[in-house]
């Protein structure tokens, strides 16, 4: 699989949520500060940008849990952008800050994406080519904006209990989810093609399950095991362990694989090959339920009663390949694996993952703290602590100083551990190397973006105030990634 042009190189990639850049309105987004991320970047000699999903979130703010796999969040549309592009008057800058209220920021953009909505209407000559060419390329879009139309008149209620399934009087309302996601791809393009054109690759990031009260559920109920009363059979979860008697309830849909089959995983492909078109590389989530999936009865406490199930995985990836021979896919093959999830991956040669913050254990120690080249490996993911949390705050004295005593035999510089690990990330063996913007600023948990198990505030929520720190540090890690071969 041809990550780049320039494959053979040892790359570097850099980690930051579209939500976390600093931006005028309360939340990064996709206007200026994002193309001056950009130019940072190719400044540090990173090749790779990869962000989290874009897509209209529900549940807790998580971009995980979607309301769709195809559209994006009207929160990340550049209001600056419409002003400039004359939809909109000068918008108020709002007071910078390290933390997003969601909920506010929805508001104040959907007052002004209303506006823009108006004025749209007014201009349509000016954009009547490229917006037919929109409608008629987002196959997805209709039933993504009867699914929002219904649910905003059915106050907000999971489609399941939707009373009222007439679409009379939504008109404007569907409209207007016709202008938002087209501005949104709009302005993602623009940013993709800026960065494509500045050697830098955008590696987009897809969940593996949906959430229940979703247009892809809604629209697809056949792709998922549901009962008659149109709930679900089954949902998903972790097995339990060592760390967790009672498994992981996730509570997300199981797929009727049966019925995938049968159909050619033409659902999967049409996600996939949309999200081939916003993204050069793919990073898809729970690559094991490819494999296996771990299945709860719907209704469970926790993960206890379920059981393993196989997935149809070479016969989807057969298929794949053959409807998508180009696509750049990178798969989480993180945790405890039985060896047919490994074999699957390698049969496709596709590339896998490692993080840091897990490759000091004894096992890893009988390697050598060897890895594979054909791999990305990332100093901490959206859903690790920061190094220097995770080194202060999350290990107890005894492995911290195992940590300090590992990291000795590489001889690096006088530094901190978390440098040292942050250093060990790009000087491995690995082929990609990508690390968290608050890695290489070297940030605490302050600046943690997530903590699996939870949700809420303050997860998700984290943003930098300014690119300054960034900028202050171009030079340092440019001077790290030539040492490590990766320009």
């Amino acid at each position: 699989m041809m990550i780049s042009g320039n494959y053979n190189q040892r790359q570097a990639g850099i980690l930051l949520a579209i939500s976390s850049l600093p931006g005028n309105h309360g939340i990064g987004d996709l206007g200026e500060c994002a193309y001056q991320f950009i130019d940072l970047s190719k400044k540090a000699g990173f090749k790779i940008w990869q962000i989290l999903p874009l897509n209209p979130s529900s549940e807790g703010d998580s971009p995980y849990s979607p309301y769709s796999s195809f559209a994006g969040d009207e929160i990340y549309i550049s209001l600056d952008l419409l002003t400039k592009w004359h939809l909109l008057e000068a918008v108020p800058v709002l007071k910078s800050t390290s933390m997003i209220d969601y909920d506010s920021v929805r508001l104040f953009k959907h007052t002004y994406l209303i506006k823009a909505f108006q004025e749209f209407k007014k201009q349509i000559p000016l954009y009547q080519k490229e917006y037919d060419a929109f409608l008629k390329e987002a196959f997805w879009l209709e039933d993504y904006c009867e699914f929002m139309a219904l649910n905003k008149k059915n106050l907000g209620k999971k489609w399941n209990e939707w009373q009222d399934l007439k679409l009379t009087g939504m008109e404007q309302e569907i409209e207007y989810l016709r202008f938002v996601q087209f501005i949104f791809m709009k302005q993602f393009k623009l940013l993709k093609d800026y960065a494509n054109d500045h050697d830098l690759l955008i590696m987009g990031d897809m969940p593996f399950y949906v959430g229940y009260d979703s247009a892809d559920v809604y629209s697809h109920q056949t792709c998922f095991m549901l009962g008659k009363d149109l709930l679900p059979l089954y949902v998903s979860g972790a097995s339990p362990d060592y760390f967790s008697k009672d498994g992981q309830l996730w509570n997300h849909p199981i797929y009727n694989w049966s019925f995938l089959t049968e159909s050619h995983y033409q659902y999967w492909i049409d996600k996939l090959k949309w999200n081939q078109k916003l993204f050069d590389i793919l990073r898809i989530d729970h690559f094991r339920a490819f494999d296996t999936y771990w299945q709860v009865p719907y209704g469970s406490i926790n993960a206890r009663n379920g059981k393993w199930v196989e997935a149809p995985g070479y016969d989807f990836f057969d298929t794949l390949f053959k409807e998508l021979p180009d696509i750049s896919l990178i798969v989480e093959d993180l945790g405890d694996l039985r060896p047919e999830v490994h074999a699957l991956r390698d049969h496709y040669h596709l590339m896998g993952m490692r993080v840091m913050e897990y490759l000091f254990g004894e096992n890893e120690e009988r390697e050598h703290f060897k890895m594979p080249e054909y791999c990305v490996v990332y100093a901490g993911t959206h859903d690790n602590a920061p190094l220097k949390g995770w080194y202060e705050c999350e290990l107890d004295e005894g492995y911290r100083k195992r940590i300090d005593v590992i990291m000795k035999q590489w001889s690096y510089p006088e530094m901190t551990t978390p440098e040292k690990v942050l250093h060990r990330t790009f000087d491995c063996e690995a082929d990609i190397a990508i690390c968290s913007v608050q890695d290489m600023l070297g940030y605490g948990n302050e600046a943690r973006l997530n903590l699996p198990g939870t949700s809420g505030k303050p997860n998700w929520c984290w943003k930098l105030k300014d690119l300054n720190d960034y900028q202050d540090h171009l030079k340092q890690m440019h001077h790290l990634l030539k040492q490590t071969h990766r320009l």
